[in-house]
């Protein structure tokens, strides 16, 4: 038999000659997920030959894919920095805020759960509810599943919301919306970080946190998931009616209120590893203001129009202005963890890049109008492509 360390020098030298072996140990490994999403699909297909149980199962699986896979910037910190407190007391703190978040919704806009999201004050959406529901609004959130499994931070908003826009104007205002609400984020995070990284390093790494801090953050991780729940609620309540009956409204929260407790049963699944990896997040102080700026930012975004928000994308800005902060004024010799913190964020931007395209792809396979849209967009370019750019440019610039 062959030394231990030849084993896995064996293995290593498979794993790069063979990659199909890595499909066939996540295979094996994941193999319940893949049973599990497997169904669905199938689930999915039958639920378009009815309109109520499409409705109800589509929900269900949003319920659960957009709350797991935004947990990373609405929970992620909290769940994080909270790594020795007990799961189901995490679980009864934030489902009471949610409650009370979702019953003011519904009772101050007339049955309305969305903050008005999907409904204005005239009655009118750009993401109606629809007469029967197709197979690719049916997958949209198994399709969130599998990518949050992956560890993908996609923009929920985008994949949920885009398969029910009625044009592809609806996604074009939540992309250009996300795209600014990331690039204001990354700049305020990157000042705040690197502003005050001194004051931080040295209250937060060279003194015991107060016993404050625990407070301040509870208070400031309720108000973000608070916030959230504003902002994204939409993406979960877009396959109920927009206008929900008390028993539709109970089932809408209560969904929502046990699938946030197997959450942080999970400790936030597969999704919270991209969290942990962070500098120092687990820092009750760190994640505290983190949080802070994410909050405050989210607050802006939700009294700027209710224009739905990519809030992820948001989020991913604050982290990434954060890590390029702290690598920049550590002032520490090479360019290593530079480099580290650059791929982290240019990875994070392809996986949330990878989502946008996704969601798309189901928009127009759900919607021949945005389909079309989609194609008359790709043929005007055509009229006028980077290879008609350069013959038309090219001899002013042999002049």
């Amino acid at each position: 038999m062959a030394p231990p360390n030849e084993l896995i020098d064996n293995r290593r030298k498979n794993r790069i000659t063979y990659p199909y072996l890595n499909l066939l140990e996540f295979a094996t490994r994941e193999r319940t997920f893949l049973i599990i999403i497997g169904f669905a699909f199938i689930l999915a297909a039958f639920a378009t030959l009815n309109w109520h149980f499409a409705m109800w199962l589509g929900f269900t699986f949003a319920a659960y894919s957009a709350v797991a896979n935004d947990s990373i910037q609405s929970l992620g910190t909290f769940i994080e920095s909270n790594k020795k407190q007990k799961w189901y007391i995490l679980w009864l703190f934030t489902g009471l805020i949610l409650i009370v978040t979702i019953s003011f919704s519904y009772f101050y806009f007339n049955g309305d759960v969305t903050y008005q999201r999907l409904l204005d004050d005239q009655g009118n959406t750009a993401y109606p509810h629809p007469e029967t529901f197709s197979f690719f609004q049916i997958i949209a959130p198994i399709v969130l599943l599998i990518l949050t499994r992956l560890r993908m931070p996609v923009s929920t908003t985008f994949l949920l919301l885009s398969v029910f826009s009625a044009s592809a104007g609806g996604i074009t205002s939540i992309v250009s919306k996300s795209i600014s609400g990331y690039l204001i984020s990354f700049v305020l995070s990157f000042v705040i970080w690197y502003a005050g990284f001194d004051l931080i390093r040295k209250y937060f790494k060279k003194r015991k946190a107060h016993v404050a801090w625990p407070v301040i953050q509870w208070a400031v991780s309720g108000a973000l998931w608070s916030v959230w729940l504003m902002q994204d609620g939409a993406n979960i309540a877009v396959f109920l009616p927009r206008k929900l009956e008390f028993y539709q409204f109970a089932i809408f929260t209560g969904t929502i209120f046990f699938g946030l407790g197997l959450l942080f049963y999970l400790r936030g699944d597969k999704i919270q590893e991209i969290v942990s990896e962070k500098v120092r997040i687990s820092d009750v102080r760190a994640a505290t203001l983190v949080d802070f700026t994410y909050v405050l930012l989210l607050i802006y975004k939700l009294l700027d129009s209710t224009v739905p928000l990519s809030t992820t994308w948001v989020f991913l800005g604050v982290i990434g202005g954060r890590e390029i902060a702290v690598n920049i004024a550590r002032n520490k010799k090479g360019i290593k963890h530079k480099r580290k913190a650059l791929r982290q964020i240019g990875r994070d931007l392809l996986y949330a890049t990878i989502g946008l395209i996704i969601s798309v792809a189901l928009a127009s396979g759900a919607n021949p109008l945005i389909r079309k849209e989609i194609l008359d967009f790709i043929s005007s370019l055509t009229d006028f492509s980077v290879f008609s750019w350069l013959a038309w440019w090219l001899p002013v610039f042999l002049r």
